[in-house]
């Protein structure tokens, strides 16, 4: 039997490091779990206007989207723990470095294998929250995460953020192929 419940929940959600430079140049960072895919080629964050990164976002309209993993959970949860307005150096004191987009004006973490390179289409504050509608313009992966020229995420092993237990787990193996595990009903 099921039981009733006055609140739901979408849970797991993919945790992404979201990184942008100040006004200054700086770059910054923070860990996001409510980000989603757009159709195919845009990209949707949903952050408080008060965060750090939301307001470097506004000024330089460019950012990168890393994937947070296993190898780095401690790194990937601090940079979400503390704020870039109190903590300037918080990417440095978590031993994160960053290399310069080819095609974005934002950070690259070096550490983590897949960053996707995205450029701000619309920003919208409603609920209390900003939206921010980015286009997909490019994305960066580390050769050790490749199989046959993609994205292996066996090999990237993300995490997820489990919104009721306040966890992060990992992505599981494959369970079925897409487009063709329901085919025994056709």
């Amino acid at each position: 039997m099921k039981q009733s419940f006055d609140k739901g929940f979408v849970t797991p959600l993919p945790v992404f490091i979201i990184a942008v430079y100040d006004e200054n140049g700086n770059a910054n960072a923070m860990n996001a779990a409510w980000v989603g895919q757009v159709g195919g080629n845009l990209i949707s964050l949903s952050l408080s206007p008060s965060h750090k990164t939301t307001a470097n976002i506004r000024v330089n309209k460019e950012f990168t989207v890393s994937f947070a993993t296993k190898e780095y959970v401690e790194a990937c949860d601090y940079v979400g723990m503390v704020s870039g307005s109190k903590v300037p150096d918080k990417l440095e004191k978590c031993g994160f470095t960053v290399t310069k987009s080819d095609k974005v004006n934002a950070p690259v973490i070096d550490q983590l294998p897949v960053a996707i390179e995205c450029k701000v289409a619309e920003i919208q504050e409603e609920f209390g929250e900003t939206r921010i509608i980015a286009e997909i313009v490019g994305l960066k992966a580390d050769d050790s995460v490749l199989t046959d020229g993609k994205v292996d995420l066996s090999k990237v092993r993300p995490i997820m953020f489990d919104s009721v237990a306040r966890c992060y787990r990992e992505i599981g193996e494959i369970v079925g192929g897409a487009w063709s595990a329901g085919k025994k009903f056709m």
